[in-house]
């Protein structure tokens, strides 16, 4: 893997974290604390400064009540990572909420083919 990719992967990875400390409430203090390591390292990890390791990585996703791949599957590639990712975006939203970004999905998906 190039510096690069490592990188923009370390990036990626720190944005996912925040998203999910964000929606599960907590600052970035409370979750130093309870990894027992200091702000400014979740600050790291989250501006992609520096990427956790695996160990770090699933002690934060019991603290999220994530699994790590859910951490994982908000930077993979993958087609079917991707689904999940919007599946769980389109859970919360109501029936015609859903179907509206569905179709806005659909025609940026055609215009982006053609």
């Amino acid at each position: 893997m190039s510096r690069n990719d490592s990188k923009q992967l370390a990036v990626l990875v720190g944005r996912a974290i925040s998203r999910q400390r964000v929606h599960r409430g907590l600052t970035q203090e409370e979750v130093a604390e309870r990894l027992g390591i200091g702000t400014e390292a979740v600050s790291r990890i989250e501006r992609g400064v520096v990427i956790p390791n695996i160990a770090r990585l699933l002690e934060m996703a019991e603290i999220f009540g994530c699994g790590a791949a859910d951490l994982l599957g908000e930077v993979s590639p993958l087609a079917d990572d991707q689904a999940r990712r919007i599946s769980r975006l389109l859970e919360p939203l109501a029936q015609p909420d859903q179907r509206l970004v569905l179709d806005l999905v659909e025609s940026l998906a055609s215009r982006l083919r053609d």
